[in-house]
């Protein structure tokens, strides 16, 4: 009698998982706390686009990067290689310090170009949680891919957003 195949369900808080995945969680949580040194200057500064440098930071940079990195840390059923991961880092943090180039440059452009890396890195992401199993993270699951869903939709409405902001400030003679 041939005994029930058993799945096993990888442990998403070993050691070498978490190590795997520093590379977007260390950076992930520096993009943070930038974002939180940029807010705490805007002000006193009297930057005009430091709060919305602030909220990218925060948001895109480190809350979302952060993310993806413990997502794939906890939902795949193979952990990811550091190579992929530190590729992963790289591509998502240059594709931003781009976009914010770009934006304080009034350059849609050069927003256009960093948002590329930043596509390229939310599809290696989905890519790395297909076929996935276990009910007990179906929550998460979900939850991880509506983050990047989130993202990915944000990426054509920011390009469109740069791309009118200049516009509008060439229509009104600021050619900045």
């Amino acid at each position: 009698m041939s005994r029930p195949r058993v799945e096993v369900v990888p442990d998403p808080f070993s050691s070498d998982r978490l190590r795997r995945s520093l590379p977007l969680l260390i950076t992930g949580t520096v993009s943070v706390v930038a974002g939180g040194l940029v807010a705490a200057v805007t002000g006193p500064t009297e930057w005009s686009d430091g709060s919305w440098v602030a909220a990218f930071l925060v948001l895109v940079a480190g809350v979302a990067q952060l993310g993806i990195g413990a997502g794939q840390a906890y939902l795949a059923v193979t952990a990811r290689t550091l190579a992929f991961v530190a590729a992963q880092a790289v591509m998502w943090n240059v594709g931003c310090a781009t976009v914010i180039a770009g934006t304080l440059l009034s350059s849609p452009a050069t927003v256009a170009v960093g948002s590329a890396p930043l596509v390229a890195v939310l599809l290696l992401s989905m890519v790395a949680i297909r076929n996935q199993f276990g009910a007990q993270r179906s929550v998460a699951l979900v939850g991880y891919r509506l983050l990047l869903l989130v993202v990915l939709v944000s990426v054509p409405i920011g390009r469109a957003l740069a791309f009118t902001r200049h516009l509008i400030a060439f229509r009104m003679g600021d050619s900045s």
